[in-house]
């Protein structure tokens, strides 16, 4: 901030020199701000001089009318001290106060308010006209009040402060909605409030806010399944929008490029407080930014084998391969398939003190005591090979890698391997056989992979039936032979199939299972890979060796009454 307000505005070509010295002389006889004395003379307008600021200097340009403020901010700073700079808090994050400025190169105003409020003061731009009517709007309200429900004490993941959200009244959301702001409490701190609780009762793992060109959606994966749960009006997208990325510490003025925030709550619930991290994704669309929650619940982390839904043949393999010394297992599957749960079981399983365990994950879901975690951060180039690299400065004897996704990489964890230590990672492919090939992509040696690799673990998730409200299906012998039965099992398959029930939300569904197919890499295999063979030979060597595939993973389990058939056709393609 080293330019003043003229300087900055000639150099943007917005005013003149002669324009500039006009503009004083009017700011002298009148004695207003030279911001005021240029947009007075109409010179340039008020936006105009904003947006050229906001290019100069690198702050933000805010719109005002398109935020929510909340009276615990206006408070900070009285009507005197904002009609007289021409300053609107606009929020405050811990020890930081967000300060919306005609001329954010005034340091005297900057420092006023410090002193004042005791905060740091992070400065943003925003018009004279946007400030102004900011200032009639809120501080000509005489009844604003604290909300009586609010998340009390924001704070990221790593603070040692906890976030507090009360617990909210369905019959308070529906007057939110219905009939507008009520008097004595914000409606959308209390919206949020209700969207997120109803969310962590329901079990979601993710909330979507949806906005579209008439529609403002909110919706939640729950059990893998996205539901619609609310249709909101228009009125309510841009407040909502702006509360959840405060509540996630993001840059409400920043509208155009996709952000990451995290947040940690404790819940009020029925049967007690609940904690609960929050990993709150923005990207921009073409009718606003869609943001994306992901609810980290400790309490659905799985971390015991043995309730993942391995078949005790897999979990015998699978429990072999993770002893070893030294060598590679690789998890596969797609987004939201369960893999992290898989690993965070297999580390958790070996985590003993004489164990140094090391994992870099992006971003890091969840805090395991005894394991030392790094979140990667690619904006400083601390990467997976960057920290797989230090990670062998560091005495290891098991790292986990969050994502094999270039041969930098891979060759480092490969090194690794071949030295003594085991490592864990995940790759995106269809199925335990494709992944030699994904690797042969990223143009690994043949010999390299089948040293190094010593298991491979494709999974899927799928839906459980609903154990209150699940019935036995009549299904034809026919049925069951095309699915994949053998002729001679068909009469001892008791297939389920859910009602829905006040349990599982009429869904027929609660809770979810994996469906695994665990490849060992045996010296058959090895030759195979060595060949450059196809993913389908090797495969079908893997299946005669005893390999159970995720088909057949899920067809065990509908025989078990876990799962139904239709998810199983959902998540597998016939062996």
């Amino acid at each position: 901030m080293g330019s003043t307000l003229g300087e900055i505005l000639i150099r943007e070509k917005i005013l003149t020199a002669d324009q500039l010295r006009s503009a004083q002389e009017f700011q002298r006889r009148h004695e207003v701000s030279l911001a005021s004395a240029i947009i007075a003379q109409g010179l340039t307008s008020a936006e105009e001089m904003a947006q050229g600021l906001s290019r100069q200097l690198g702050y933000p340009y805010i719109d005002l009318d398109q935020f929510e403020v909340y009276p615990d901010v206006i408070s900070l700073v009285s009507v005197d001290a904002a009609k007289k700079y021409m300053i609107m808090p606009i929020h405050r994050i811990r020890s930081f106060l967000t300060l919306a400025m005609v001329d954010p190169t005034d340091l005297d105003v900057i420092e006023d308010v410090r002193f004042r409020t005791g905060l740091s003061i992070q400065p943003v731009i925003a018009s004279e006209s946007g400030i102004s009517n900011a200032i009639n709007k809120y501080y000509g309200v005489s009844h604003a009040v604290r909300p009586k429900t609010s998340i009390e004490d924001i704070a990221l993941a790593d603070d040692s402060k906890i976030s507090i959200i009360e617990d909210v009244k369905e019959e308070e959301i529906d007057a939110a909605d219905e009939s507008g702001p009520p008097a004595d409490e914000a409606p959308i701190i209390t919206l949020v409030n209700s969207i997120f609780v109803e969310a962590i009762k329901k079990g979601a793992s993710d909330v979507h806010f949806e906005p579209y060109e008439k529609s403002f959606r909110i919706r939640y994966r729950i059990d893998g399944i996205l539901y619609e749960t609310m249709n909101l009006p228009m009125k309510f997208k841009n407040p909502v929008l702006s509360r959840v990325k405060i509540i996630s510490n993001m840059n409400i003025a920043e509208k155009r490029l996709p952000q990451d925030g995290r947040l940690k709550m404790r819940v009020k619930l029925e049967k007690g407080r609940k904690d609960v991290d929050m990993r709150i994704s923005s990207l921009p669309t073409i009718f606003g930014e869609k943001i994306v929650a992901r609810l980290l619940d400790r309490e659905n982390l799985q971390i015991d084998l043995t309730k993942l839904g391995f078949e005790p043949e897999s979990l015998e393999v699978f429990r072999k391969a993770i002893s070893r010394p030294w060598g590679i297992v690789l998890v596969t599957g797609p987004t939201g398939s369960g893999k992290t749960n898989t690993l965070y079981s297999a580390i958790s399983t070996l985590n003993a003190m004489e164990k140094n365990i090391m994992t870099a994950e992006d971003p890091v879901e969840f805090y395991m005591p005894g394991i030392n975690q790094v979140n990667i951060r690619d904006e400083i180039d601390l990467t997976f090979a960057a920290a797989l690299r230090a990670f062998l400065r560091q005495d290891p004897d098991i790292m986990l890698v969050g994502e094999m996704r270039d041969s930098e990489t891979v060759d480092t964890a490969i090194k690794a391997a071949l030295t003594g230590h085991l490592v864990f990672s995940t790759v995106h492919t269809n199925d335990a056989a494709s992944t030699v090939h994904r690797l042969l992509n990223m143009n690994v040696e043949p010999f390299l992979i089948a040293d190094s690799v010593v298991l491979i673990v494709a999974q899927r998730l799928v839906r459980k039936i609903c154990k209150r409200c699940g019935v036995p299906q009549k299904l034809p012998a026919r049925v069951l032979i095309d699915l994949g039965f053998a002729p001679d099992e068909v009469d001892s398959v008791q297939v389920m199939q859910g009602r829905g029930c006040e349990a599982c939300n009429t869904t027929g569904y609660k809770g979810r299972t994996a469906l695994f197919e665990v490849m060992e890499v045996t010296p058959p295999i090895k030759e195979l890979i060595l060949q450059r063979g196809q993913s389908k030979d090797i495969k079908r060597r893997a299946i005669e060796q005893g390999m159970i595939t995720m088909r057949r993973s899920g067809l065990i389990k509908v025989k078990n009454g876990v799962t139904s058939i239709e998810e199983v056709l959902r998540e597998t393609i016939k062996d």
